[in-house]
């Protein structure tokens, strides 16, 4: 279905046929560029949502390994294909070890210092995007593994976003599609 725009031209909806052609037939491996890791998670419904937008974007999703987890991961992962997802035992271990593999380590999170998601780059390098707990944030022993934070600017009346859309807004970003 086609509408005439202001402009004079038709905006034409692409059909279900269209996206499937432009898109990967299969999941992605393990690319090991772009990880996003909400580290301590709440709700186990972002966890499904940061799984999609990670598809979308090529990323991998990093989660802990919590009796929960595995089954919110199932229930909110409409896709079709499996997904990259790195298990993880130990957050801040985990974090540190990325660090010294020379890994970016950037979190999300309201500090001093920190660039606006406007501003932030696109990820050139391999990127662990770290999202805190959704009442407490990053936990302080985790900040200090910290390379960089980003912030969204909000100028509404909450504190913050959702995980799962901070997530996904920054990961956009980072993969260079926003």
């Amino acid at each position: 279905m086609s509408q005439e725009t202001p402009a004079g031209r038709a905006i034409r909806v692409r059909s279900r046929r269209d996206l499937r052609a432009a898109r990967r037939r299969r999941a992605h491996r393990c690319w090991d560029h772009l990880i996003a890791a909400p580290l301590w998670p709440l709700h186990g419904a972002n966890l499904g949502t940061l799984l999609r937008t990670c598809d979308a974007v090529g990323a991998c999703l990093a989660v802990p390994r919590w009796p929960w987890v595995p089954e919110a991961l199932r229930r909110g992962n409409t896709l079709r294909t499996g997904s990259c997802v790195h298990w993880v035992n130990d957050p801040c271990r985990w974090l540190a070890e990325r660090g010294r593999d020379g890994a970016r380590v950037l979190g999300v999170e309201l500090a001093e210092g920190a660039v606006r998601l406007a501003d932030l780059p696109m990820a050139r390098d391999r990127t662990v995007l770290v999202l805190g707990h959704e009442q407490s944030g990053i936990p302080p022993e985790a900040l200090d593994l910290l390379d960089e934070v980003v912030e969204i600017p909000m100028i509404g009346t909450g504190a913050s976003l959702n995980v799962a859309v901070a997530g996904s807004l920054v990961l956009y970003k980072l993969a260079g599609m926003a």
